[in-house]
């Protein structure tokens, strides 16, 4: 078997280097393509192969991944000059790990599909960190008899591959979690904002309401990520990426008729993002917004921050 992976980013590589890892004790072997081949050389080093475009990447392999910006650069790979389309052969199978549009992706599973290859949508959730360590959910929308024998190599990459329905299905899912984060973001920034703006020093305000129900249930745990130390560089997640994620999400929602409210208003705040300069800070960075309309500034002490954390792995 020969496997494929497209898109060497910042998941995407720790991912290829997990599938070349698993796949290779089974004798089997990769073959690699990026928009920059020097991404590619840690994987080079380790024995997968270059592949100088998507088709002619296609033309060997059985299997093949991409994880992608979004639903641009997945038409480009796929559709354009040199695409995978244009080289795919019969009976292979390709997952998409991007975020992406249902209506792409329903496009893309109808033209693979006059190919005679097998195509799904197959988002991941995890982090960079998730990515590298395989503890990733990979979310599928596609032929169900195909995903279960493809399985095992997705396995390889994430320990929560999971199916969820026909094509789409993984777009819907990912693009509803996504969206669901940050509007947890936009909301968790605006009642720090209260708090903090009433006297409350943000430290001892994060430490109180993690003792509550709310924060028992780790919502609040992430703060200490980004908003409390006001650190958003270098990104755990760009914002430009979650600009597109929300976008896509309300994008859907208009397709389906569903009002979006709250959607839509953390929409707002990352395109503000985007037009301050701030696309490739964390996306958290939006939480900067409304700690400026609140007339505050929220920066904890890094030796406080670290005994608080460290106090929270004692003790919960």
């Amino acid at each position: 078997m020969k496997a494929g992976f497209i898109g060497l980013g910042t998941m995407g590589a720790s991912m290829a280097a997990n599938l070349q890892k698993g796949i290779r004790k089974d004798g089997h072997s990769l073959i690699v393509h990026d928009i920059r081949r020097q991404s590619a050389s840690p994987h080079i080093t380790n024995g997968a192969t270059w592949a100088d475009t998507p088709a002619k990447l296609a033309a060997e392999c059985d299997i093949i991944f991409s994880s992608l910006p979004g639903p641009a650069e997945f038409e480009s790979v796929s559709f354009g000059l040199n695409g995978l389309l244009a080289g795919i052969k019969s009976g292979a199978v390709y997952f998409d790990l991007t975020t992406n549009a249902p209506s792409t992706v329903r496009k893309a599973y109808d033209e693979y599909k006059k190919k005679g290859a097998y195509f799904f949508d197959a988002p991941v959730s995890g982090a960079p960190s998730g990515a590298a360590s395989g503890k990733l959910a990979i979310w599928c929308g596609g032929d169900a008899d195909v995903f279960d024998k493809w399985k095992p190599v997705l396995d390889t990459m994430g320990d929560r591959a999971k199916y969820l329905g026909p094509i789409g299905a993984g777009s819907v899912a990912k693009l509803v979690h996504n969206c669901y984060h940050y509007i947890e973001v936009a909301a968790a920034a605006e009642v720090f904002s209260v708090g903090v703006k009433a006297g409350i020093d943000p430290l001892t305000l994060w430490e109180a309401v993690r003792q509550g129900a709310v924060g028992r249930r780790g919502a609040f745990d992430a703060l200490a990520n980004q908003f409390l130390p006001n650190k958003y560089e270098p990104p755990a997640f760009a914002l430009r990426l979650g600009h597109k994620d929300v976008f896509l999400a309300t994008e859907l929602g208009r397709e389906l008729h569903v009002p979006m409210r709250m959607a839509n208003l953390a929409l707002a705040d990352l395109a503000e993002g985007l037009n301050r300069g701030w696309g490739d800070r964390d996306a958290r960075a939006i939480m900067l917004l409304q700690t400026e309309r609140a007339g505050i500034e929220i920066k904890v002490d890094p030796q406080r921050m670290a005994a608080a954390l460290e106090n929270k792995a004692k003790n919960g």
